[in-house]
């Protein structure tokens, strides 16, 4: 088969599992709760497909229940990392050379293992290692994975396939996609473990290898993630894992030669702090790194008056709510006009009333536990400000408690002032601060949102008005990487809205389309000149 001009069929999406009492699906998973919380597991470091102990230990513990140890993990040393480059760029001579075909065959078939074999053992450590819920784990660690391994080899196939116009007459061009020369350093968050598989897996596709550091409070399921990967066919040492602190992994990775780029999600200071040392040290490496981010967002619903309330109210909870607001994309300020705030407020408030909260093993509970104990303190901090400011009210929500696990109620803020901190600044958990502003302040409003947060990941606009819709899409072009017209700014689907962020939220390559993959190859332009000339001259001489 000629790869050059094979072309995969477009995938379709990951059926979404409901999980409702007394279904399969939901008996599968309780069943598998019930062993991981009873089985305490080690997780060694995975170094050229080896099993590496270290001896420097971790603990991975329940959100929702702290003092409940799930695993024990090794941590790298500098003497790991170094052997990890080492075993990436042992791999890197033949995984670039395989045909891309290949390549892919290997992802999909990890994503049919993902699908069937090992869907509920990663569900369940996603659950209860990350504190999701059943649905937030099934559409993150199923299908959002599932998806990236299935639609990734797709979009690879528009890239190889994309070839240059060649004249039939005197030469033949083609273009070579080759993979870079170096390896990936994949620093992968704790909140999506969708996200760690698709921050190795799309480089690796391309005929990458990389280093991988996993989140510390996702190491559980990224573990399984990674042995699933070699089940499927991933060589060794083409995706290397390292359990351990970034300071530690960063030093080696981005002070060696073949440093050839980093795919990241995390924080905006600390990719910021990555593009100062790259910047620093580019004289050290044999190609300019490529710098690929998704570093978080103060993500936005903006409503109209002519918005439904209860619509409104309905993106609030669920935008701002599910997972506890650990998501990139999740909603965490509001503009919402003074005619329908009422209806809106009365609204949110009876749904808070139902909602439960507690450990993910009931399925009966929306909100779960923040995921440690760090992140508990910062947004605890938030509230109790909140609290004490006169620029600020708590109308919902406020309570905090984390003798068992790390529980913030869902929260609701009013701020007085359109800059009130908590309008501004990423605070990454259940909380959500509502500006409610004059009706006829519209358009003033709508430029007061786009200049308040330096983020730009994800936005939504509520609107049945037309011409104020436009007005909205136009004003806030440049907010939001991601926007979406009534509807709440979370839940991007793979092959349907690319995921990415602009300003301080990142590059914006756009994960689940083909304009991440290209980041991870290197062109070359071939041209075969079928009638070489023969005379130096031109017609102009004459």
């Amino acid at each position: 088969m000629n790869n050059a001009l094979f072309q995969f069929s477009v995938p379709k999406n990951e059926p979404i599992l409901g999980y409702a009492p007394n279904s399969e699906e939901r008996t599968l998973l309780e069943n598998e709760l019930h062993r991981q919380y009873n089985t305490q597991i080690e997780i060694p470091l995975i170094i050229g497909g080896k099993e590496v102990k270290t001896g420097k230990m971790g603990k991975v513990v329940m959100p929702t229940e702290h003092s409940h140890v799930l695993a024990t993990y090794h941590q790298c040393t500098e003497k790991e990392v170094k052997m990890a480059i080492d075993a990436a760029m042992e791999a890197r001579k033949q995984w670039a050379e395989m045909p891309w075909v290949d390549r892919c065959s290997i992802i999909i078939r990890a994503a049919e293992l993902f699908s069937k074999k090992y869907r509920y053992l990663l569900n369940a450590a996603c659950m209860l290692g990350q504190g999701k819920n059943a649905m937030q784990a099934e559409i993150d660690s199923a299908c959002e994975a599932i998806d990236f391994m299935r639609f990734n080899p797709y979009y690879a196939s528009q890239i190889y396939t994309d070839q240059p116009f060649s004249p039939t007459t005197d030469c033949i061009n083609r273009v070579e996609y080759r993979a870079l020369e170096g390896f990936i350093y994949s620093i992968t968050p704790f909140n999506f473990t969708a996200i760690a598989v698709n921050l190795n897996i799309s480089p690796v596709l391309m005929g990458n290898v990389t280093v991988w550091k996993p989140a510390t409070t996702a190491i559980l399921s990224n573990y399984y993630a990674m042995k699933v990967l070699q089940e499927a066919g991933v060589p060794d040492g083409v995706i290397n894992f390292l359990p351990g602190k970034g300071s530690v992994i960063s030093d080696v990775v981005l002070n060696h030669p073949d440093f050839a780029g980093i795919h990241f999600t995390g924080s905006t200071a600390v990719f910021q702090g990555f593009w100062k040392t790259v910047g620093e040290n580019i004289s050290k490496y044999k190609t300019y790194p490529k710098l690929v981010g998704e570093t978080g967002g103060k993500d936005f619903i903006f409503a109209h008056k002519s918005a439904n309330p209860r619509e409104l109210a309905t993106a609030i909870v669920r935008g701002s709510f599910e997972y506890q607001g650990q998501k990139c994309s999740a909603a965490s300020r509001a503009y919402v006009p003074k005619s329908i705030w009422a209806e809106t407020k009365k609204n949110v408030g009876e749904m808070l009333k139902t909602i439960k909260m507690g450990d993910v093993r009931d399925c009966k509970n929306f909100v779960n536990a923040v995921v440690d104990e760090a992140s508990f303190d910062n947004i605890a901090a938030y509230i109790q400000r909140a609290e004490k400011s006169k620029d600020a009210e708590i109308i919902f929500g406020g309570k905090c408690d984390k003798t068992i696990g790390y529980f913030v109620e869902p929260t609701v803020i009013e701020a007085l002032k359109p800059d009130y901190e908590s309008i501004k600044e990423e605070i990454f958990g259940p909380v959500i601060t509502i500006f409610v502003y004059e009706d006829a302040d519209f358009e003033k409003t709508l430029k007061l949102c786009n200049e308040t947060s330096p983020y730009a990941l994800t936005g939504s606009i509520f609107s049945y008005d037309r011409y104020a819709t436009l007005l909205a899409d136009k004003i806030l072009r440049f907010s939001a990487g991601n926007f979406y017209i009534n509807d709440k700014p979370t839940g991007a689907v793979v092959g349907q809205q690319p995921f990415g962020g602009a300003r301080a939220s990142g590059t914006n390559d756009k994960a689940g389309s083909y304009l991440n993959l290209v980041r991870w190859v290197s062109p070359r332009a071939i041209k075969e000149n079928l009638n070489p000339p023969t005379e130096y001259g031109y017609a102009f001489l004459g």
